[in-house]
């Protein structure tokens, strides 16, 4: 018989195309257009923060940790989150989830940013961000822009313009 269970793993360059084909399946082509998606720009996710979710050899989700900055503070932004379809409903991208900011924490991150709806992300740790707190690049319904605070008190320190972590100046 063969094992059918899930497996987390990070990310790899070799993973790349199947998440991205991933990725358009679950959201489209308008997903450029996000403002989540202009911050990870020409920005390397950090592969051992960014996890795949495998049942067999069959990629069924991923998620991202890209580098950003919140004013003069380094953070992470976590998304996509993707999950195939046919295995929503089933824990997939609450254990991703936690893969991720378990090892962000270790690797001795302090602050978590996502775009995102309460009701999912709020179990996980989330919380929205204070209003005019932060200023994100592009529209951004101010309630679904959520943090997780790895360390406490670090959005303290991390009041003012969300931007990228390389090439900054671009914006």
């Amino acid at each position: 018989m063969v094992d059918l269970s899930l497996v987390l793993s990070p990310q790899t360059p070799a993973d790349l195309a199947a998440i991205e084909k991933l990725d358009e399946r679950a959201f489209g082509p308008g997903r450029f257009a996000r403002s989540a998606y202009r911050l990870r720009e020409g920005v390397e996710p950090d592969h051992a923060l960014s996890f795949v979710a495998r049942v067999g050899t069959l990629l069924v989700g991923a998620n991202r940790m890209t580098p950003i900055c919140c004013g003069p503070s380094p953070a992470l932004l976590l998304g996509p989150l993707t999950v195939d379809p046919a295995f929503r409903s089933g824990g997939i991208g609450e254990a991703l989830v936690g893969k991720s900011l378990e090892a962000a924490r270790a690797a001795g991150h302090k602050l978590v940013l996502l775009v995102g709806d309460m009701s999912y992300y709020g179990k996980m740790g989330f919380a929205p961000a204070p209003p005019d707190w932060l200023a994100f690049i592009g529209p951004v319904d101010p309630a679904r822009l959520l943090y997780c605070e790895l360390v406490e008190g670090a959005l303290e320190q991390a009041k003012g313009k969300v931007r990228r972590a390389a090439r900054a100046d671009a914006f």
